[in-house]
């Protein structure tokens, strides 16, 4: 992992993801699922707000790649466990572990890290709702951690991630696997695996959705005045 990994995610983020540790276990009827935007209604219109710059076919061809690198650069994911964090960080995890799952035959542990209460601007709205931590049965000691989340911006919410993850053990090392990485860091943090640099100005919103969270796959982009309610805004 490049320095300390961070992204920023909106307040209401952090909704609880099935605890399994087994590739491809994520289910969209899970709490995890129930996200800021509710399913179909949403992605409509998150739709009729942007344009798509990442189609299901790129999403797809993305998180088979960073599958790849991994297994590269770990040599066969033998000691990897991937977390992601909530919300769409989750399912691309296990996406990722079935991905891996299938090539190398044998399962990768995935599972999720809220970092709710390691968020730096938690002083200013204290009021926000604990997402799930689901840490294999492995546990994370001695192990390649790789952090998966949807969009890499300012980076801040990798840095809680990291001081989450201090909290529940000790990795060998930590890696950050990202679908979007769209720039304006904050923050030294740099991602080892990203699916799609995608040059942005600041008033721009990125929304990405992912099937088991909002019956689509897409990432649209949206100016700012044109972002629904309650958007993400790709932090």
């Amino acid at each position: 992992m490049h320095a300390a990994h961070q992204e920023d995610r909106d307040p209401g983020s952090g909704d609880g993801a099935p605890g399994s540790a087994r590739a491809g276990s994520y289910q969209a009827g899970s709490p995890s699922a129930g996200s800021r935007e509710a399913k179909g209604s949403g992605a409509e219109g998150s739709r009729a707000a942007g344009r798509t710059v990442f189609e299901p076919a790129e999403i797809g061809r993305a998180v088979t790649r960073i599958a790849h690198e991994i297994l590269e650069r770990t040599n066969g994911a033998g000691d990897v466990v991937l977390l992601g964090i909530p919300t769409r960080g989750v399912p691309l995890a296990h996406r990722l572990a079935g991905r891996i799952e299938e090539v190398e035959g044998h399962p990768v542990p995935a599972g999720s890290l809220d970092i709710t209460m390691y968020r730096d601007d938690l002083r200013l709205r204290p009021a926000r709702a604990l997402g799930h931590t689901a840490v294999p049965a492995s546990g994370i000691d001695g192990k390649i951690v790789v952090l998966v989340d949807d969009v890499l911006y300012s980076g801040r919410t990798v840095r809680a991630a990291l001081d989450a993850l201090g909290d529940i053990g000790r990795p060998r090392a930590v890696q950050l696997a990202v679908l979007v990485d769209r720039g304006h860091r904050e923050l030294p943090i740099r991602p080892d695996y990203v699916g799609k640099n995608l040059p942005t100005s600041q008033r721009q919103i990125i929304r990405v959705l992912l099937t088991e969270v909002d019956g689509e796959d897409a990432v649209l982009l949206s100016d700012s005045s044109g972002a629904p309610g309650g958007d993400r805004a790709g932090r």
